[in-house]
């Protein structure tokens, strides 16, 4: 009679991380958390705020969630904010892990919650304008010192032009500062778009434009979710430095997902993650860059796939990455991916 082969024993470790992963899945606050989450990263304040709860008790919940593995922290300038984890350390364990972020994904907010997180994001969006409307003039100097326009805006161009030698019927630049690459779509492109939601920099950028003669690109006053932008339409949508000005980075990439048109380019050049804090008074930054495993997750997140990079080092600290990411030309869907899928660079 043969007898019963004996199981092996998880390791240690496994055991432990599938224990934490279970308990921090076991509240409905923490739960709330990763369902908050899944849209961006947010101080433990901002958490307290949408959520409704003690910053005592929030620290606690985000320290199970920390240890759990499900979420990290960072720190932007004097503020530390927590953002999802998508893939788990564990590989016997990445089945678990995406079934909590999944599962969370499920609740609903309630009015009130919703109302609060979309008064964090006004509050971005209020800070990010008023220092536009204030230093608009100045602008351009003070992004010099982090990374001239002539270095990155080549490199985006180049990208651009491999991709899409023929141009195209329409491109949309999101953010364009004071019009520099509207000028090198123009000739390409049947039209161009800009859009920004600061009045002083759009004014900018229209008068560079009409210096240079172009009658074939037009200015909304406005964001990306703007209505008079056409979904399904655009060849390309840029967005050259902005994604660390805004409030909410992901939510550019589920934008331009919905205005491109299936094989359409979302070309994207921003800073990498950088410790440089000056940059948030200096340049009005929001975010201290990001790391390229960020632009993948929200790409994936919304239906787009990988395309050509590039990476610029600069002398003075910062590193910049030209992205490119493209819709599939495939039948696509406005429901968006899972925002935990796994990553890949």
């Amino acid at each position: 009679m043969k007898t019963a082969p004996t199981p092996i024993a998880a390791p240690p470790a496994l055991n432990t991380q599938l224990l934490q992963l279970c308990k921090a899945g076991g509240d409905v606050l923490r739960l709330q958390v990763l369902r908050v989450l899944s849209r961006d990263a947010y101080s433990v304040q901002e958490l307290c705020h949408i959520l409704d709860c003690r910053q005592s008790g929030m620290s606690h919940h985000l320290k199970t969630l920390t240890t759990a593995g499900l979420i990290t922290k960072r720190r932007e300038g004097n503020s530390l904010f927590y953002r999802r984890t998508y893939t788990s350390s564990h590989p016997s364990l990445c089945e678990l892990h995406d079934a909590l972020l999944s599962s969370a994904d499920l609740m609903s907010l309630s009015p009130e919650q919703q109302t609060r997180l979309e008064q964090v994001y006004v509050e971005r969006a209020d800070r990010s304008r008023a220092f536009f409307a204030e230093y608009a003039g100045e602008f351009g100097e003070q992004q010099e010192q982090m990374v001239a326009y002539g270095v990155y805006g080549q490199s985006c161009l180049e990208l651009l032009r491999s991709s899409q030698p023929a141009g195209g019927k329409l491109a949309v630049e999101i953010g364009p500062g004071e019009g520099a690459f509207l000028a090198e779509l123009s000739p390409h492109y049947e039209n161009v778009v800009a859009v920004d939601n600061a009045d002083a920099m759009l004014t900018r950028a229209s008068a560079f434009i009409n210096q240079q003669a172009l009658n074939n690109v037009s200015f909304i006053l406005g964001d990306s979710r703007n209505p008079d932008l056409q979904e399904n339409a655009a060849d390309c949508v840029i967005s050259n430095m902005v994604l660390h000005h805004v409030p909410s980075p992901a939510d550019i990439f589920k934008d331009a997902a919905r205005l491109l048109k299936p094989g359409g380019l979302f070309c994207v050049t921003d800073l990498c993650r950088h410790d440089q804090s000056w940059a948030r008074e200096a340049c009005g930054d929001l975010w201290l860059g990001f790391e390229p495993d960020d632009l993948t997750e929200w790409a994936q997140a919304n239906g787009l796939q990988d395309g050509p990079a590039a990476y610029l080092a600069q002398l003075n600290g910062f590193r910049v990455q030209v992205r490119q990411f493209v819709k599939p030309d495939h039948l696509y869907s406005h429901t968006t991916l899972s925002t935990h899928q796994p990553r890949s660079v």
